[in-house]
């Protein structure tokens, strides 16, 4: 039986996957991509009973990037289309539901370009983060030089692209790559924290502001207020209910 690469666990709303295949600290081969784009597929269609999604990894590590040894092949070592991976990862990242990915251990090249994916990264204090891309005469399909450059600015960016060098988990934050740090150990609580938070807020609204950034990143203002303006799609059908809770306080 062949070990699955990406489980999923679901309690109160919130889907968890792990990368679990900790052996190769979580490395991604094309069977964890056939797999996190059949999980994708299935959250896709299930929004009204997921309202959050966390990313982890198993064992001592969240990605350590792609599986050098399998690029470019399936489990079966024949060719892949190129274009199969950035577009799981872009699917991924296009889920309706808001992404937390918690990292602890190493977050290198292209677990980054999946960790960069995600709404917000929660890391713990001893996590790394590195592109590596260029140690090895690659470069990044996946999204770094897109994904990377808007989140923390294109000198940033450039100087992790093009120096390889891995930074530790405070100055991810220092440069916005990660929204919260927390102490060793801590990360399991912080990440439940967050997506309890965020389960208490209405889904459909949750769905509706990550839906509406996303199409208007890169808008002119006038453009993406338009946007904004005629796409709303209104009120949550308890919007009334939550008024009248918070009424009867």
């Amino acid at each position: 039986m062949t070990e699955q690469r990406v489980t999923r666990n679901d309690a109160g709303g919130l889907c968890t996957l792990t990368l679990d295949r900790p052996d190769k600290l979580n490395a991604l081969d094309t069977a964890a991509f056939e797999e996190l784009d059949a999980h994708c597929a299935a959250l896709e269609l299930q929004t009204d009973s997921i309202g959050c999604v966390v990313l982890r990894g198993s064992g001592r590590a969240f990605c350590a990037g792609a599986d050098l040894g399998a690029m470019g092949v399936d489990r079966a070592g024949r060719p892949i289309d190129p274009r199969f991976k950035p577009g799981v990862i872009d699917r991924f990242g296009r889920l309706p539901q808001p992404v937390i990915a918690a990292v602890h251990g190493v977050c290198y090249t292209g677990g980054l370009e999946l960790a960069l994916a995600c709404d917000f990264i929660v890391a713990d204090a001893a996590a790394r983060f590195a592109d590596t891309h260029g140690r090895f005469g690659l470069v990044g399909a996946w999204g770094m030089g897109q994904r990377l450059s808007r989140r923390i600015g294109t000198p940033a960016a450039k100087r992790l692209m093009m120096t390889a060098r891995t930074i530790a988990a405070e100055e991810a934050r220092d440069l916005g790559l990660v929204d919260m740090l927390v102490e060793a150990g801590d990360l399991e609580a912080a990440t439940a924290g967050l997506s309890n938070e965020i389960l208490a807020n209405s889904w459909h609204t949750n769905f509706a502001a990550k839906r509406m950034l996303r199409e208007t990143e890169g808008m002119a203002l006038a453009a993406a207020l338009a946007h904004e303006h005629y796409t709303a799609p209104g009120p949550a059908p308890d919007s009334q209910e939550r008024i009248a809770r918070f009424g009867r306080k």
